[in-house]
C-alpha cells in the first residue's frame, strides 16, 4: 500500500521562487528572510486586524499561529501580494483591480495614471473600454474626430511596459469591449498580430442578445456608448466566428458572458459589472479590488494513494481560517486609491478558491476526463463554497455584515447577514502552485516532469512529487524514465509505468476540449465569481473545434473561456530535441551535415528595421529552393553590436543552408530581448536579434507560397516561449504565461 504524502516540505524549486519573488531582499539584493519567517511575516501582519475588533494579544497571537500553521502546512496560501508585501512598507496586498474608462480624455488619462500607480504596487487591472466613442466618431470640444478605443489601448499598453510591479511582478491588464460596441471588429482583430498590445489579455463581452442572434441566424445591434442610438447592424454568426477565427489563431480574444456575469452581480444597485481582472476569474465594479487565496487540495486527503476520499471536515474547517484571513486581508492593505478603499471596504468582497484539483484526483484514483472528476469538483468547490458562505455570516454575526448589504441581492432577499459580498473564486495559481508544488489551480497537469536550465547551461530533471513519491515506491522510477518523461511531458506512452498510473496522470493535451470545459462548468456550478481555466487544443484543431469549445460553455453555464492552440503563438523558443531526435534509433549513427555551396547568383531583399541600438539592416536571399543565406549590418563596422549581429547572420546562414527550416529559426530569434526595445513600422522590436528574426519570418510569409506543413512540434514548442528571465520555458495555462521554474509570469 502507498499512502498519501503526509508531511509535505518546500521543493528545491519550490525554494528557488520564493528567494527569487517573495522573501525579503536588502539594497544589496541579498536574502534576508528565510521561508519560515516570511509566512510568519504574514501571518502576524494579517492577524493583527484582529486589534480592530477589540481582540487582546492572546487572541491575536492564536491567530497568528493559525494562519502561519495553514501557510507553513501548504495547505492555503494567499495571492501573491499578500507573500510579497504584508508586513513590509508597501503593504498592497490586494491582485485583482477593476478601473473605469471614462469617455474624455481626462478621464482616460487619470485612469492610465491608476494603472501604473496599481502596476507599482503589485496589482493587476482590468478595464472595459466600452464607454469610449467609436472611432472616427464626432469630438465636439475640438471639432475633430474620436480615434476609438483601440488605439488608446495601446496607450495603456506603453505605460504598462515601463512601470515593473515592485521589481518582482510584470503589469497585466485585461481589455474587454461589449461586442455591441461599433468598433467591435476592430477591438477582435487588435491583438491578431503578436507584437501589439502584449500587456493585454482581450475577452469580448458577449451579450445575451448577441448569442440569441448567433443561435437564430440573425443581425444584431451596434449601440453608441456615447448616444444609446443604434448606428448599424451586423450579421451575428459573422461577428462569432470571428472571434473564433483570431481565437484559433493565437487564443485571443477570450470571451466573457457579461449578462450571466451581472446575474450573479450582488450589489446591483452599486453598479454594473463591466470588466474583470486580467485571468477574467474575478468580475469586479470599476473602482472595486479583490484579494485572493487557495486551498491546497492535494492536502485534503486521507487513505491509500491512489484509493483516497477527501477529508471534507478538515476541509470545511480550512475554509473558515482562509476566510477570516481574506477578511483581516481587506483591513490590513493599503489602497493605490481612495476610490478602490472605499468601494472594496463597502463590498468587502474576497475570492477563495482551490489549487492541486489534479493531484487530488490522482490520489483519488480518479482520472482528469471523467464523470467521476465532475462529481468530485462539483463535491469539493460546492463544499468550500457553503463553508464560505457560513464563515462569511459567522463574521458578521461578530463584526457587521458589509456596508452595502442592506442594498444588495442577500439584504434585499432578506437573507442571512454576511461579512463578504463574494466569496468564492478560482484562479490560475501559477506561482503560489510552485511554492505548493502541485498543479495550478482547476488545470490538469502540464506535464509530469519538466526539464530545468541551470546557471553553468546543464539542465536538470524535476519530476512532479506524486509520480515520483509512487514510481519509487513501486520501483519503477529510473533517470532514464524521467529523461524520457520530461521529453515529451506525458506518461501514456511509456510502457515501464504501470497502465493504471498511465491512465491517471493524464496531462493537458490528452484532454479533449469537452473534457476542459466540463470540469470548468463544475466548478463554476459552486463559484460565486468565475473559473480561471484554458482550453487546451492541439496544433491540428480547427476553427470548428474553436466553435464548438465557445458554445459547449456557452450551454454548460461557464462565464467565459479562454482556448490556447499549440504553437500558436510566437516568442517560441526550442528547448528539447526535436519529435524526429527522439524517435532516431539508440544505436542509429551521427548524422553530420554539410552546408549547400554558394552559387554565383542569388537574389534577395534587404530591410531596414529601427532598433533601440539603431538601424538594422537584413538582407535575406534565396535559391529555387527557398531561403538560402541572411546577411545582417548595424550602423558602422567595429565594435561589440555590429559583431555581434553580423556573427548572428552568419549563424542564421549556415542554418539555412543546412536545410533547418527559416521558419523554426526565425522562432528561434523571436522574443530574445536587450535592455533597449523599440517600434519598427508599429511593431514592438525587442533586439536586434528580434529584428533579424521579424525580416525573416516577414520574407518567409512573403516569397514562400505554398510552403508545406509547419514542422511538427515538440513540447517546448508548444507552450509559451521562453521565460525572458530564466530562458526555461513557460506553460500556458488560466490565461497566463507561467515559467515553473522561478516564478515569472505573464498574462
Amino acid at each position: 500500500m502507498i499512502t498519501v504524502i503526509e508531511s509535505p516540505s518546500l521543493t528545491p524549486n519550490a525554494l528557488r521562487v520564493l528567494e527569487s519573488r517573495y522573501l525579503r531582499k536588502n539594497q544589496a539584493g541579498d536574502v534576508i528572510e528565510t521561508p519560515d519567517q516570511m509566512f510568519m511575516r504574514v501571518a502576524r501582519n494579517i492577524a493583527s486586524a484582529e486589534e480592530r475588533y477589540g481582540a487582546d494579544e492572546t487572541t491575536v497571537w492564536h491567530w497568528t499561529e493559525v494562519f502561519r500553521n495553514a501557510m507553513t502546512s501548504l495547505d492555503f496560501l494567499p495571492n501573491s501580494p499578500t507573500l510579497m508585501n504584508a508586513g513590509t512598507d508597501i503593504q498592497q496586498l490586494s491582485a485583482c483591480f477593476v478601473l473605469p474608462v471614462e469617455d474624455t480624455m481626462d478621464g482616460i488619462f487619470d485612469s492610465l495614471k491608476h494603472t501604473a500607480l496599481i502596476h507599482k504596487s503589485g496589482g493587476g487591472t482590468g478595464f472595459s473600454f466600452s464607454r469610449l466613442r467609436p472611432r472616427n466618431d464626432t469630438v465636439q470640444s475640438t471639432q475633430g474626430v474620436s480615434s476609438g478605443p483601440v488605439s488608446f489601448m495601446g496607450v495603456f499598453d506603453a505605460a504598462t511596459e515601463t512601470v515593473r510591479q515592485g521589481g518582482r511582478r510584470r503589469g497585466a491588464n485585461m481589455a474587454m469591449l461589449r461586442v455591441d460596441h461599433p468598433d467591435i471588429l476592430d477591438f477582435i482583430d487588435s491583438k491578431s498580430n503578436n507584437d501589439r498590445l502584449n500587456n493585454f489579455n482581450i475577452s469580448v463581452a458577449i451579450t445575451d442578445p448577441f448569442m440569441d442572434a448567433v443561435i437564430r441566424g440573425e443581425d444584431y445591434d451596434l449601440v453608441s456608448p456615447r448616444t444609446g442610438k443604434v448606428t448599424g447592424a451586423l450579421p451575428a454568426v459573422d461577428v462569432f466566428r470571428r472571434i473564433v477565427d483570431r481565437a484559433w489563431l493565437n487564443g485571443e480574444p477570450g470571451i466573457i458572458f457579461i449578462d450571466r456575469v451581472n446575474r450573479d452581480n450582488p450589489t446591483p444597485a452599486v453598479g454594473a459589472i463591466e470588466s474583470t481582472n486580467p485571468c477574467g476569474e474575478q468580475p469586479l465594479l470599476p473602482y472595486e479590488s479583490c484579494n485572493l487565496g487557495s486551498i491546497n487540495l492535494a492536502r485534503f486527503v486521507r487513505g491509500e494513494l491512489g484509493n483516497a476520499e477527501v477529508d471534507f471536515a478538515r476541509l470545511r474547517e480550512m475554509v473558515s481560517v482562509a476566510v477570516r484571513f481574506l477578511d483581516n486581508v481587506i483591513d490590513m492593505n493599503c489602497y493605490p486609491l481612495p476610490q478602490i478603499e472605499n468601494l472594496t471596504r463597502a463590498n468587502r468582497k474576497i475570492g477563495l478558491g482551490v489549487m492541486g484539483f489534479a493531484d487530488l484526483l490522482i490520489q483519488m484514483g480518479i482520472r482528469y476526463e471523467s464523470p467521476e472528476a465532475e462529481a468530485v469538483a462539483e463535491d469539493v468547490m460546492g463544499c468550500i463554497n457553503e463553508a464560505a458562505i457560513a464563515a462569511s455570516q459567522a463574521l458578521a454575526a461578530e463584526r457587521g455584515a458589509f456596508p452595502n448589504f442592506e442594498q444588495s441581492v442577500f439584504g434585499l432577499r432578506n437573507e442571512k447577514p454576511r461579512r463578504n459580498a463574494t466569496v468564492t473564486t478560482v484562479a490560475p495559481t501559477g506561482s503560489i502552485s510552485i511554492i505548493a508544488s502541485v498543479g495550478s489551480g482547476v488545470e490538469p497537469l502540464f506535464g509530469v516532469a519538466f526539464k530545468r536550465r541551470i546557471l553553468d547551461g546543464a539542465e536538470l530533471v524535476d519530476v512532479n512529487p506524486l509520480f515520483e513519491h509512487i514510481a519509487r515506491a513501486e520501483e519503477f522510477y529510473s533517470d532514464g524514465l524521467a529523461e524520457r518523461i520530461a521529453q515529451s511531458g506525458g506518461v501514456h506512452d511509456l510502457e515501464e509505468v504501470p497502465p493504471r498510473w498511465r491512465r491517471l496522470f493524464q496531462t493537458a493535451h490528452e484532454v479533449s476540449p469537452e473534457g476542459h470545459v466540463r470540469i470548468q462548468a463544475a466548478f463554476q456550478k459552486h463559484t460565486e465569481n468565475a473559473v480561471s481555466k484554458t482550453v487546451n487544443l492541439a496544433a491540428a484543431s480547427t476553427r470548428e473545434d474553436v466553435e464548438q469549445t465557445f458554445r459547449f460553455a456557452h450551454q454548460l453555464g461557464c462565464k467565459g473561456v479562454t482556448i490556447y492552440r499549440d504553437g500558436s503563438r510566437d516568442l517560441q523558443v526550442l528547448s528539447r530535441g526535436t519529435a524526429a531526435t527522439a524517435a532516431a534509433p539508440a544505436n542509429a549513427p551521427a548524422v553530420r551535415r554539410e552546408p549547400r555551396p554558394r552559387p554565383e547568383i542569388v537574389t534577395g531583399r534587404t530591410t531596414r528595421m529601427e532598433t533601440g541600438c539603431g538601424n538594422v539592416y537584413v538582407t535575406t536571399n534565396e535559391t529555387a529552393d527557398g531561403p538560402f543565406e541572411l546577411f545582417a549590418q548595424i550602423g558602422k563596422t567595429g565594435g561589440c553590436a555590429a559583431s555581434q549581429t553580423e556573427a548572428i547572420g552568419r549563424l542564421v546562414s549556415l542554418s539555412l543552408r543546412s536545410g533547418v527550416d527559416p521558419r523554426a529559426v526565425a522562432r528561434q530569434l523571436r522574443g530574445v530581448r536587450c535592455p533597449y526595445p523599440s517600434w519598427n513600422r508599429g511593431n514592438k522590436v525587442l533586439s536586434c536579434a528580434d529584428a533579424i528574426g521579424q525580416a525573416l519570418e516577414n520574407f518567409v510569409s512573403d516569397t514562400i507560397k505554398g510552403g508545406g506543413p509547419e514542422p511538427e512540434l515538440d513540447r517546448a514548442e508548444r507552450l509559451a516561449g521562453n521565460c525572458v528571465e530564466c530562458g526555461n520555458v513557460l506553460e500556458f495555462e488560466g490565461g497566463c504565461a507561467v515559467c515553473r521554474v522561478c516564478g515569472y509570469s505573464r498574462c
